[in-house]
């Protein structure tokens, strides 16, 4: 694979940093509304030797700081909830892409069942953060509402997936 990608919602950038790992001649944007994450992933993209490859910018997906047609790909982890407005974020993401461009999107379910979110606050260490995963399951959406955002949205191919503990989308310009 080849080409640049952009992580929005990238917090410390693990994620970004692992798919640069698993690609060549791929570079990568993540962006983030946390100046103190933006600092933890710079931080971590020089451990991980990717400092050239990767780049972290403070910014909101609502107004997407990039130029039009910029990106072959765009994902996002953990964060949908957390948009301030998912139907601009969509547009935004979809302006940014290149035609043939690609999305990818997952995020925690509200309706998971009781044991799924039973075992996930179990398993969640440190026990500190088991507030903060509670509330996050109650801030996502449902299968249904992610669709009817897309839907919404500039994308036209999309498939909405509801996975036990979230949501996947694939998404295309």
């Amino acid at each position: 694979t080849a080409g640049a990608a952009l992580e929005l919602g990238s917090g410390p950038g693990y994620l970004g940093l692992e798919w640069l790992k698993s690609t060549r001649d791929t570079s990568l944007t993540g962006l983030d509304i946390s100046p103190d994450m933006i600092a933890v992933a710079r931080r971590n993209a020089v451990e991980y030797g990717y400092a050239e490859r990767g780049r972290y910018v403070l910014g909101s997906g609502a107004a997407l700081p990039f130029g039009d047609g910029r990106y072959d790909a765009a994902f996002s982890n953990g964060s949908l909830h957390e948009w301030s407005d998912v139907k601009q974020t969509l547009d935004e993401l979809w302006r940014v892409l290149k035609p043939g461009g690609k999305l990818f999107l997952s995020d925690l379910r509200r309706d998971m069942l009781a044991p799924v979110r039973w075992f996930m606050w179990f398993v969640t260490k440190p026990k500190e953060i088991r507030p903060g995963l509670i509330t996050s399951i109650h801030a996502a959406y449902m299968p249904a509402e992610v669709e009817a955002f897309l839907a919404e949205s500039q994308f036209e191919n999309f498939k909405v997936f509801g996975k036990m503990m979230g949501v996947h989308v694939v998404a295309g310009r």
